[in-house]
């Protein structure tokens, strides 16, 4: 079983921004959450990690899917 990192894209506690009522129904970033979370199976990731005994506990696929996709989107093909 993978050992994934909690998802605080909603949380208020350090950011006082709540992602999930920054981004509007009909826009891009509002489908791509959608269609990232709710229609691709991703859990053929979860047999890559084998952390759940040892090691650090990884960004779950669905966030670190996201940020990929939305910087793509924007022309940003750099990691730096």
């Amino acid at each position: 079983m993978a050992n994934y990192k909690p998802d605080l894209s909603c949380q208020n506690k350090f950011i006082p921004i709540n992602f999930a009522e920054q981004i509007l129904p009909g826009t891009f970033e509002y489908a791509l959450c959608y269609i990232v979370e709710n229609k691709l199976d991703l859990s053929g990731f979860d047999a890559w990690y084998n952390n759940d005994k040892t090691g650090a506990a990884a960004y779950p696929p669905t966030v670190m899917l996201k940020i990929i996709l939305l910087g793509y989107a924007h022309g940003l093909i750099s990691s730096r």
